[in-house]
């Protein structure tokens, strides 16, 4: 009886012992959760009350440093406070190469396009030495999540807080009292300003201009990661497609230009003319830079951000036109770049919308993806020894062509003007 007894107790005992390591346990992990701060734990996603517990000094200097028109936009400051997060896999990544050539890649919401673009840059050489820049125009939660599935470099968001689409009923989106049809403006007095064919703003149209100059000023201004970057910055889209070897090949392009190409401004990963993969020659080619796959360096956008003025005010929303029939004539000499005989990016969307080839061409169609990668896009194709085919008088957009509109609104002509002045002076020339 006595030895039943002494075998209870024993078990009582160990029962009370394992419980109170459970009850310890579970302390700790509350404590340790309460202790972690709300910044991390909401870095994922963008909730409704994430400012809640907002340290209230940083919140005012965070709302200080945003443009007037969005300091009354509750989303605008919890975009403008994620720009101010660490890039995601430094522990997996903790250094850059020295020479590294930053990748910038900005996009909107085209889900099916983004995952085939981000696959194809998983599969590049070299990527794990740079840093990756994701620029979104606006919050969209899928977006959000294909870039919190990169593990293959160091990879930063940055989310524009002046995107139409995140102001249902204020500039730069709709407002109640905007003009809509032609003659309205005369009408009923209302706000806006129509562009040379009449036509009054888009704000799904202007955000296409918008968000790539905010991007620009911001990259080689705004980021701690890229303000004192002096090298090369690589600028790609959601619907472009790398092949393995494109960034040692514009780091080949970049390191060559200086002696190959002086007067070049850029180097670019494929052809002007989105519909060539390229002569297949054995020479560089000098050309008219191209929206594929397009680098420069800071020397090359202090004279872009100098003509501010003439990017701003011409009439037109797509910023590579502007660029071509506006900014680059001013410089007063052809603006070239340099880059290989055979691509290393190509444009793909829906198939026979941008390359005109059919069934033939790169496409993207149903999320099939047909692009042929050969042996010769796995590995550097650009050899030191040889010489530049220059291409002059090239067909497309050159200076007198007027525009396509759609940017007459003094509007837009005023916030393109502060982007370009909010990191370079303490007050900018806000519009009203």
């Amino acid at each position: 009886m006595a030895n039943l007894w002494k075998k209870q107790k024993l078990k009582d005992t160990t029962g009370l012992c394992r419980l109170g390591i459970l009850f310890a346990v579970t302390v700790s992990v509350v404590l340790m959760l309460m202790s972690v701060p709300r910044t991390a734990l909401n870095r994922t996603s963008i909730g409704h009350d994430d400012l809640d517990d907002f340290d209230k000094d940083l919140e005012v200097k965070l709302n200080a440093s945003l443009l007037r028109l969005a300091r009354a936009n509750r989303m605008s400051l919890r975009l403008h406070r994620r720009n101010h997060f660490t890039p995601r896999n430094l522990d997996l990544y903790p250094d850059l190469a020295k020479d590294r050539v930053v990748i910038v890649l900005y996009v909107h919401n085209r889900a099916q396009y983004f995952r085939v673009t981000v696959e194809s840059l998983s599969k590049v050489k070299g990527i794990s030495e740079t840093l990756l820049i994701v620029s979104h125009d606006g919050y969209f939660e899928e977006m959000n999540k294909i870039v919190e599935g990169i593990k293959f470099c160091q990879v930063k968001q940055i989310f524009s807080p002046y995107s139409p689409h995140i102001y249902r009923k204020s500039f730069p989106g709709v407002t109640p009292n905007d003009c809509i049809n032609k003659g309205d403006e005369v009408k009923t007095h209302c706000d806006g300003n129509p562009d040379q064919y009449g036509n009054h703003r888009s704000p799904k149209i202007v955000s296409l201009k918008h968000h790539w100059w905010w991007m620009m000023n911001t990259v080689w201004d705004g980021l701690e990661e890229t303000k004192r970057h002096e090298g090369h910055i690589l600028f790609i889209e959601e619907d472009h497609f790398l092949f393995p070897n494109a960034y040692r090949n514009i780091q080949t392009l970049t390191r060559l230009k200086p002696a190959k190409c002086p007067d070049c401004f850029a180097a670019n990963l494929a052809p002007s003319d989105v519909k060539s993969r390229g002569e297949g020659l054995e020479s560089l080619v000098a050309e008219r830079m191209g929206n594929v796959g397009y680098s420069f360096n800071r020397s090359v956008w202090e004279n872009i951000h100098q003509k501010a003025r003439e990017f701003c005010y011409f009439d037109d929303y797509n910023w590579d036109i502007t660029m071509w029939a506006t900014v680059f004539p001013s410089f007063g000499s052809p603006v070239y770049t340099l880059r290989g005989p055979r691509t290393s990016a190509v444009h793909f969307g829906k198939c026979g919308l941008h390359q005109g080839k059919g069934d033939q061409g790169d496409c993207i169609d149903n999320g099939v993806v047909n692009i042929e990668v050969k042996e010769t896009d796995k590995v550097v194709n650009i050899k030191e020894e040889w010489g530049v085919r220059v291409y002059k008088h090239q067909p497309g957009y050159k200076a007198g062509f007027k525009g396509w509109g759609g940017w007459g609104d003094e509007r837009d002509r005023h916030l393109c003007l502060d982007f370009a002045a909010m990191y370079r002076s303490s007050s900018s020339s806000e519009s009203p």
